[in-house]
């Protein structure tokens, strides 16, 4: 099993929601998150306030696949996420050795 952790846009989380389910992949965390990356930070104006954020806001998604679906997985986040523009987003992916489903007490694949 991979878990496979992604970094995009906000706005492209529904796209990415729907491309996965299209999958039958349908458990995803969500997690709200801020960074940087060759994006740098932005400036902007806030109620007549110059300010200079310095990270810009992100959504993080991870899911737990099977290896056998991977690249699949992998493909769908990155043609979803894709816009062309500078922050995108990154596909982090590492190893899961264990998953246990806490209701029912389900391990390995049958807990995804």
């Amino acid at each position: 099993m991979k878990k496979i952790e992604a970094i995009i846009k906000p706005f492209k989380l529904s796209v990415i929601k729907d491309a996965l389910h299209e999958m039958d992949l349908s458990g995803m965390t969500v997690i709200e998150v801020k960074g940087f990356g060759r994006q740098r930070g932005e400036d902007g104006l806030d109620n007549n306030l110059d300010y200079h954020d310095e990270f810009h806001a992100k959504v993080k998604i991870e899911i737990i696949v099977e290896d056998n679906i991977l690249d699949k997985a992998m493909e769908t986040i990155k043609k979803a996420a894709y816009s062309g523009k500078i922050g995108d987003g990154k596909i982090f992916v590492s190893n899961i050795e264990e998953v246990m489903r806490i209701r029912t007490g389900e391990k390995g694949s049958d807990a995804i």
